[in-house]
């Protein structure tokens, strides 16, 4: 399984650290999904919900979620409501008793499953999870891209009114596992006192050719229904680093 003590110091400046994110396309663009390929009702279950800025938003769509997420920190500052829950629990071994029209998995939860064993465990825990004709969709990096362009170093800096966060990704690339493992160093000024911590963080990433993940879903009860670049809708190449798939469960 992936390592549970990911996100553990790092959820504490996770939404600082995105609050650039463009939450508002994304879940349109998940939601257009979701109409294309007609889920069976409104009832969503998303792995890995983080703070549960996506689930939010969907429910003002007119979804019900329920979030499964393994940092006890970001189910903590969840903003929970009506049309969402949160849950801390882990996307590969939970088991809910109940069944969704859609499984989500975004910001590439299942690129952090490093292992075949906590892979396929995600994509059973998914189909037991969805009714029949449901759907689950889910976005990974795409080994093509990440081949031709690889990653490389890369610092961040933001700040809010009490801290400035300065995040340092250095990646490290295992070419025989499909594997990049980004270490992350966080030093978070107070910008009132002065003080300086820091930390490090090893985040366990695994790229994806689209044959691996259509041989997935057979195996694990799904047909395939498309692949597209993640928010474009464009046919995944050597320059896409996000590619968002669309399973049906049978």
């Amino acid at each position: 399984m992936s390592n549970p003590d990911v996100f553990q110091a790092y959820s504490q400046y996770y939404d600082l650290l995105y609050r650039d994110k463009d939450y508002e396309s994304e879940v349109a663009y998940v939601d257009s999904l979701l109409r294309r390929y007609e889920i069976p009702g409104k009832d969503l279950l998303e792995l890995g919900c983080g703070t549960g800025r996506h689930a939010r938003r969907l429910s003002e769509l007119g979804y019900q979620i329920l979030g499964l997420e393994r940092s006890s920190r970001m189910v903590e500052a969840a903003q929970q409501t009506a049309a969402f829950q949160c849950l801390v629990g882990d996307a590969c071994t939970s088991r809910l008793g109940r069944t969704f029209s859609a499984v989500l998995a975004l910001f590439h939860v299942v690129s952090y499953q490093v292992s075949n064993s906590s892979l396929r465990a995600l994509f059973e825990r998914s189909a037991e999870h969805l009714q029949k004709g449901g759907l689950f969709v889910f976005d990974v990096w795409y080994s093509p891209a990440v081949y031709a362009n690889k990653p490389e170093p890369r610092i961040k800096t933001v700040s809010d009114e009490q801290i400035r966060v300065h995040r340092i990704a250095e990646p490290q690339i295992y070419p025989s596992e499909n594997r990049v493992d980004v270490h992350y160093t966080i030093m978070v000024e107070d910008r009132h006192q002065g003080q300086l911590t820091s930390f490090q963080e090893v985040h366990p990433m695994r790229h994806f050719s689209l044959p691996e993940l259509e041989l997935l879903a057979q195996l694990c009860g799904f047909e395939s229904l498309g692949a597209e670049e993640f928010l474009t809708g464009r046919t995944p190449s050597e320059d896409t680093w996000g590619v968002c798939l669309v399973f049906r469960k049978l």
